[in-house]
């Protein structure tokens, strides 16, 4: 069984249960992007939680540290949703956050070419942010193929129609016979 095949059918998540001082605000702001950036849920106030993994628990670690050497208080904790449609509405939630992430890439994408944008640095920052969706992307959703698709279809526009004539190949010519 994996972390996330419990034998009522929830997965374990690591949890962060964390309180910080309202001042200064900075390192309540440095928290709350990292957060952001790590695509948590946020259960409550002060507790957020992703999918129970080695890399999840170590960067939740680092955060609860981070929370702690700011005065705050901090801690850890390992756990299973006491009902499948608990985890469902994380994970559902979760899933909708990202696709609105993809959503926004393909919206991008398709200004591309009327905006007359110098299509491979739109590329570059478009392959960017899909990588940064893609590390919080813990349960993906359609919109994910179809950002990575219309990002592709920039780089690989479609081939316009080209006269029958041009299309196709040219007959092999025979040598020809010195006189």
């Amino acid at each position: 069984m994996s972390e996330h095949d419990g034998a009522d059918g929830t997965g374990e998540w690591v949890l962060l249960s964390y309180r910080l001082p309202r001042e200064p605000s900075t390192p309540r702001i440095a928290i709350w992007r990292k957060l952001k950036r790590l695509g948590v849920a946020q259960l409550s106030d002060g507790l957020v939680a992703l999918p129970a993994d080695a890399r999840t628990r170590e960067q939740l670690e680092w955060i609860a540290d981070e929370a702690m050497e700011a005065d705050g208080a901090a801690s850890i904790w390992l756990a299973r949703p006491a009902a499948l449609g608990q985890e469902r509405e994380l994970v559902q939630g979760m899933a909708d956050a990202r696709a609105a992430e993809y959503r926004a890439v393909l919206d991008e994408a398709a200004q591309v070419p009327a905006a007359g944008m110098n299509p491979l640095a739109a590329i570059r920052r478009l392959r960017a942010e899909l990588r940064r969706i893609g590390a919080r992307d813990f349960f993906p959703p359609p919109e994910r193929d179809l950002a990575h698709a219309a990002v592709q279809a920039l780089l690989d526009p479609p081939q316009t129609d080209r006269p029958a004539s041009a299309a196709a190949p040219r007959a092999a010519q025979p040598p020809k016979e010195p006189s």
